[in-house]
């Protein structure tokens, strides 16, 4: 583990890794710029795609000269894979390591990951079975490291899961897909006191919001709206909108999307307080 100060490793950076250096500082001046003093913003994609990736060890620790190593007496895992968290639950009389709701019947020196649902398992061994609500994984215990081949089949796939949680944090917010189908799909929306999404507009979905929880403010088309909870409204496919909360807060939503493409990629953005790309 690395601890130092903030002047030391950037002029660590300046010194043994200049371009990387370069890089990572045009990236904050383009990000700073766009954010227009916001506390929360998004990092400018294009000039972070132009930073090299390579690691801290490397570019900058190997090659310093005032380092000083200091031994601790401590257990340490990165927990880099499924073994290594189950190894952090202590087992049962079958060997098996459960963390949250499961039932388990013949089954022995498996390990149970659970994250809301209860997961029933009959006549196995040696298994890792890890239910989130984005998947659910069934893994031999020995090919548990491998599961980094799913991420590169469902990237080869452009299967939704390889690069979006079920939910997906934004600077304005969360929004969770609580349910989708042929035609339609179903999110829950959190916006936090004083955000908003951007002004944008979809060309083959409409949407319609219902407020759960607090006052939203909504820019529909030509109109301008105050929907209060238990309250709607209708955004037709084509109609420029924007929704914002005023209050102090957080802003609840139900969004339910109906249309013949519902991907996330079905936007265009005229105005966004984040800087994000704008058509």
């Amino acid at each position: 583990m690395f601890c130092f100060r903030a002047d030391a490793i950037l002029s660590g950076l300046a010194r043994h890794a200049p371009a990387l250096a370069t890089a990572a500082r045009a990236c904050w001046h383009a990000t700073a710029a766009k954010a227009a003093g916001d506390k929360v913003f998004e990092i400018d994609g294009g000039s972070f795609a132009g930073i090299e990736s390579t690691s801290i060890d490397y570019a900058v620790m190997e090659r310093a000269e005032s380092v000083a190593v200091v031994p601790a007496r401590f257990e340490w895992s990165d927990i880099g894979s499924w073994n290594a968290l189950s190894a952090l639950t202590e087992p049962d009389e079958q060997g098996n390591r459960v963390r949250g709701d499961a039932t388990l019947v013949d089954v022995a020196d498996s390990f149970v990951h659970s994250e809301g649902r209860l997961v029933a398992a009959l006549g196995l061994n040696n298994v890792v079975i890890v239910d989130t609500p984005d998947a659910v994984l069934v893994a031999h215990r020995d090919r548990a490291q491998d599961v980094r081949r799913i991420v590169q089949e469902l990237e080869s796939r452009g299967h939704d899961a390889s690069r979006h949680h079920r939910t997906v944090h934004r600077p304005w917010g969360t929004y969770t897909v609580l349910d989708e189908g042929a035609g339609f799909k179903i999110k829950r929306i959190t916006v936090k006191p004083g955000a908003s999404l951007s002004l944008q507009m979809h060309h083959r979905r409409s949407e319609h919001w219902v407020v759960v929880s607090g006052e939203a403010e909504v820019v529909n088309g030509e109109d301008a709206l105050s929907v209060k909870a238990n309250q709607s409204t209708y955004i037709p496919a084509g109609h420029k909108h924007r929704l914002s909360n005023p209050g102090q807060n957080t802003l609840v939503i139900i969004e339910v999307q109906t249309g013949v493409y519902l991907g996330e990629d079905d936007i265009v953005r005229f105005e966004d307080r984040y800087g994000r790309v704008v058509t």
